[in-house]
């Protein structure tokens, strides 16, 4: 008895094995058969014939956003900062202020300026007087010749003097301005190199400003492919940290290649987008030439598994052929590596058998 029971769990466990083995070979699904479709077709039933196309090639170039209008603030004058009213960020306009030196030595020299230019106006004025006196005398026959060239001398050296007074009035009036340094576009501040309180000196960078409506992107092209590129011609660049692909305009292209790589520099002009920022990783898509490719539509091409079908009208009747693609594009066509030649003949799909789903 015990026998037979284990003889019975025996078979069980066979049975069980092959079955498993006949699901995984699929026994339990509907199959495709081979060869050909029992009902014969013509080229009437024809659908798409192809046909090798050509098609644009494009070579991807690595580049960096960069400002065209970019500039560093710097001082004009020694002095200590007081006040920077912008930090790294801020959005600025042409004119802001954005930071004030220590003024009161420059103010002193303004107003000793000014009272030099009064105290010599003055004696202007008296010279003045003196003069037109001596001319009258000198009609009237009371006063010399050399006395009346003298005081017309006099009064020429207290204009002279006068002038000199009051460029330096305005130099001083000047340096003064720079004491208060402006914006000098509309932008945004990248960085700053200075806090309240450090010592400014002629030529030191302050603040560091860019301009994001002029943003751009810069690539090193080789020489072969920039010398076919052209002012004002149209770009795809792609922008990975912001998944966003833009199409700009070749703004620049530098006219000397770089010795090393021997390839040329082009600037390409980027619509504005507030997620732009200089230094950002751009990639350029340069137009190399064209390459022909065999393409077929979408809706034709079916999926078997992980595999892909097409019917195609052979010599003797409809024919299945298994596929490899590569790209689809927007034009609802699908690029065919491998599976079909130029001038097959291709039928639509089964009834029940939708295009690129399990069929």
């Amino acid at each position: 008895m015990n026998n037979l029971r284990t003889w019975g769990l025996a078979g069980l466990a066979v049975l069980g094995l092959v079955l498993v083995v006949a699901w995984m070979a699929g026994v339990f699904e509907d199959q495709i058969a081979p060869g050909l479709e029992p009902r014969p077709l013509s080229d009437s039933d024809v659908v798409w014939t192809v046909a090798l196309q050509s098609l644009p090639v494009f070579e991807p170039v690595t580049g960096s956003v960069e400002a065209k209008q970019a500039t560093l603030v710097s001082s004009r004058t020694l002095a200590r900062i007081e006040r920077i009213h912008v930090r790294a960020g801020d959005r600025i306009t042409e004119g802001d202020l954005l930071i004030e030196l220590e003024q009161s030595d420059l103010q002193a020299r303004v107003a000793q300026a000014r009272e030099q230019v009064n105290a010599i106006s003055a004696r202007l004025a008296e010279a003045e007087r003196n003069l037109r006196r001596a001319i009258e005398l000198q009609q009237r026959g009371l006063l010399a010749t050399a006395d009346r060239e003298a005081a017309q001398a006099n009064r020429d050296t207290l204009q002279a003097e006068l002038d000199s007074a009051q460029q330096a009035r305005k130099e001083a009036e000047a340096a003064l301005s720079w004491a208060s340094i402006r914006s000098p576009i509309d932008g945004r501040v990248v960085d700053r190199f200075a806090e309240p309180g450090d010592m400014a000196s002629p030529g030191m960078r302050l603040l560091s400003l860019y301009n994001p409506m002029s943003l751009r992107a810069e690539a090193q092209v080789r020489e072969h492919l920039a010398l076919s590129l052209a002012v004002g011609q149209k770009l795809q660049v792609d922008l990975p940290a912001l998944s966003l692909q833009v199409e700009g305009s070749i703004e620049e292209i530098v006219p000397a290649a770089q010795p090393g790589s021997r390839s040329f520099q082009i600037k390409v002009r980027l619509p504005y987008d507030e997620r732009l920022l200089p230094g950002m990783y751009a990639r350029v898509a340069i137009p190399a030439g064209e390459e022909r490719h065999l393409r077929v539509p979408e809706h034709l091409v079916a999926q078997v598994g992980q595999l892909y079908m097409a019917r195609v009208l052979g010599p003797e009747g409809p024919e299945r052929r298994f596929l490899r693609l590569g790209k689809r594009e927007d034009d609802g066509l699908v690029e065919v590596l491998a599976g079909l030649e130029e001038g097959d003949r291709i039928l639509p799909l089964r009834a029940g058998c939708p295009a690129l789903s399990e069929c």
